[in-house]
């Protein structure tokens, strides 16, 4: 790819990039939200057409019109979203498109044996041709996609976010996969915000900011803050602020709550974090507190409101919760920033069951410029913009709603080093009450810093937050507790926590 350029109305998305990867390398294509990537490779994948630019595959003129197009050259993608048919069996999945037909007839016995092929020269055998796919967990979901695009004849293979669902042993899993297609002399573009992902799988690293190349490298040539600084374009300080906290009273308690047998309290001005393997019972827990899944047994007191509530009446108690699953139940990806800002709290937009709009894009536009949400403005389709500036749409709306709890479900995931120290920054200051500014870059480029001090001012808030990432949860929390196979573990300080230990304790196993 030389000097692709691509621009939406007034935004220049790529400004003149250069990008190119070989046959049997890895190479790790990084930077913040909203820095290109996306739009780089849905150029490469036929997705969106370049305004200028030009590619070559394997030595000749590579210009796809359509995804099929490019399918049919060799490329493909897998989304951070999946993009699988859950309804249909893992062999339809990897065949779709491509479906053998003889005489109007699908070719079953064809289509199972493609499948067998596919799944056998990812050595993972054990995955049945005929399951269905919404059975499947999303490792094996993630490998069916790999299939797809072996099947399909594949040379050039995309991973956007492939570890965001993954447990700790599946990645592990992923990076073997990715090692064995790499001798098999396979092309493989890896994106990612982890940085340790990107030093621990990749060959080569290329830089995007701002829609322009900013560096590129060996990968073994190239530490951790290198990286990090061609990001953001300086360096990023203090990634997790520790301002002074003085918990208050209780606003959460939960005594033997199934399910989960969780016992924790949590008060106002402290930020209590929820370490455990994928599939512990973290989120369902969450979502009980919110009212998203019924209590089994046990007492959940908010506040002063004892006893299980739905959502609705979560909302009115001061509690909102940020989801996990940002496209699926987070936001409205058709609706505007505007709408999915203030869609929990429309009262001071108009009279009675009226919105102004006026009142509505006015509201949304502050939060807007505090979070530094990088958008054409408040009447832009919240699923126009990247990952990191749709989960400040989601924090921002909690905000707005002025809550008191913060139930927060991988506040992070997705999301790139710069957007994470900023929300990161956001969470120190609403639980200290403490305005204080956000960490930003020295330099210049990557993402205008949230203003913290216009965004967190008044009391102090308590947050409850499960992560995946155990440096953010022992970097932000006061306290950490662990889940293992549904059941909560006692809350401890984060400083009695290492890395290792959450992770023994999370596998059930005991450190020796």
């Amino acid at each position: 790819m030389r000097g692709v350029r691509k621009a939406f109305g007034a935004t220049i998305a790529l400004d003149g990039v250069d990008f190119s990867v070989a046959p049997g390398e890895v190479c790790a294509l990084v930077g913040q939200n909203g820095a290109g990537k996306s739009t780089l490779m849905a150029v490469l994948s036929g997705v969106v057409r370049p305004d200028s630019g030009s590619m070559m595959l394997e030595g000749q003129p590579y210009a796809p019109r359509e995804p099929i197009d490019a399918r049919a050259a060799g490329v493909a993608m897998i989304h951070q979203e999946l993009s699988l048919a859950p309804h249909l069996t893992v062999m339809e999945n990897i065949a779709l498109g491509l479906e053998p037909v003889r005489r109007g007839l699908l070719q079953w016995h064809e289509m199972r044996d493609t499948a067998r092929r596919a799944l056998a020269q990812l050595g993972h055998e054990e995955i049945v041709p005929d399951a269905i796919v919404a059975d499947l967990s999303p490792a094996s979901q993630q490998l069916v996609e790999v299939a797809r695009a072996l099947a399909s004849g594949s040379r050039v293979l995309v991973l956007d976010e492939p570890t965001s669902s993954l447990s700790h042993g599946d990645v592990q899993r992923l990076f073997e996969l990715l090692e064995r297609l790499k001798s098999q002399g396979m092309a493989i573009v890896y994106i990612s915000h982890f940085i340790e992902e990107v030093q621990a799988v990749s060959d080569r690293v290329v830089v995007l900011r701002d829609g322009r190349n900013v560096g590129a490298g060996r990968t073994r040539d190239m530490p951790a803050d290198a990286i990090v600084q061609l990001m953001v374009g300086g360096e990023v300080e203090a990634l997790y602020p520790r301002s002074p906290r003085e918990p208050g009273d209780v606003l959460l308690e939960l005594v033997d709550l199934e399910p989960g047998a969780a016992t924790l309290s949590l008060r106002r001005g402290e930020i209590v974090g929820i370490a455990g393997l994928l599939g512990a019972g973290r989120s369902r827990l969450l979502r009980t507190i919110f009212g998203l899944e019924s209590v089994r047994s046990g007492r959940i007191r908010v506040g002063v409101y004892s006893g299980p509530a739905s959502p609705a009446a979560r909302w009115d108690q001061g509690v909102g919760m940020l989801s996990e699953n940002r496209a699926g139940e987070g936001l409205a990806s058709g609706l505007s920033i505007a709408d999915n800002l203030t869609m929990s709290r429309l009262e001071e937009l108009g009279p009675g069951f009226l919105v102004f709009p006026s009142r509505q894009a006015s509201a949304a536009s502050r939060w807007v410029d505090r979070f530094a949400i990088r958008s054409s403005g408040p009447a832009q389709a919240v699923g126009e913009l990247s990952g990191g500036n749709q989960q400040k749409v989601a924090l921002a709306r909690l905000l707005h709603h002025d809550v008191d709890l913060l139930v927060l479900d991988e506040p992070t995931r997705g999301i790139d080093v710069g957007s994470k120290a900023q929300i990161y920054a956001v969470l120190d200051a609403l639980a200290s009450g403490h305005a204080h500014e956000p960490p930003q870059a020295s330099g210049t480029g990557g993402e205008p810093a949230i203003v913290a001090d216009r965004v967190a001012v008044g009391r102090p808030r308590a947050v409850l937050m499960v992560s995946s990432y155990l440096p953010e949860l022992l970097g932000l929390c006061d306290r950490v507790a662990v889940m293992c196979r549904g059941r909560l573990g006692p809350v401890r300080l984060a400083s009695e926590w290492t890395e290792h230990s959450l992770l023994m304790e999370a596998s059930g196993a005991k450190a020796g």
